[in-house]
């Protein structure tokens, strides 16, 4: 039995392309694991804050030096960072707003982002602590960018997620869903059939 943390990060809801890929995904993947446990995430409907200073600060204090205030402070990151920390697949539906993630997934990202619980800091560099995870990242964009230097998600999530110790990372993006209805549909099947080719392989 595998733990699936599943992120949805579309502003649209169900009605996001990125949410689509998912369930698909999800669908699937639970017709052949029926007996895995699967934790959903989506922004839409339960936003994920972003990082203010008094959180950043009080990440840095010892556990047991922290005031009741920066205990208060902590405990959505320590709630997202022991989720994180138990999945043994990770599934992230991404969306491209204006070149880049949505800033509902970057503020989980600072939430995880944890010097000492997901990631530590070597004399050779960081070292992620989150090691032996999958990861799936499900992405739909409006036009083609792809290989092009306005595709900054890709490189970014590599290395974010390669920071936590996650290198195993499967990209599938539908991409040119604005050109047209016909353009769409082609690329939203073709997305589609690759995540089923990739779980049935």
């Amino acid at each position: 039995m595998a733990n699936i943390l599943v992120i949805k990060s579309s502003l649209m809801g169900e009605a996001g392309n990125s949410n689509t890929l998912v369930d698909v995904f999800l669908d699937e993947w639970q017709a052949a694991d029926k007996n895995d446990v699967i934790s959903i995430r989506d922004f839409f409907a339960d936003p994920i804050p972003h990082l203010s200073g008094e959180q950043f600060v009080a990440f840095t204090i010892p556990e047991d030096e922290r005031s009741e205030k920066q205990k208060h402070d902590v405990m959505l990151s320590d709630e997202l960072v022991t989720e994180f920390l138990a999945a043994d697949v990770l599934v992230l539906g991404v969306p491209m707003y204006n070149f880049g993630i949505p800033s509902s997934l970057k503020a989980y990202i600072d939430h995880i982002s944890r010097v000492g619980k997901t990631f530590r800091y070597t004399a050779d560099g960081p070292v992620g602590l989150a090691e032996n995870k999958k990861a799936y990242v499900l992405g739909a964009r409006g036009g083609f960018y792809l290989d092009t230097p306005k595709d900054t998600q890709t490189p970014y999530l590599k290395s974010i997620l390669g920071l936590f110790g996650l290198n195993d990372v499967t990209f599938v993006v539908a991409e040119g869903l604005n050109i047209s209805p016909a353009q769409k549909k082609k690329s939203m099947q073709e997305a589609k059939d690759k995540i089923l080719k990739l779980l049935n392989q």
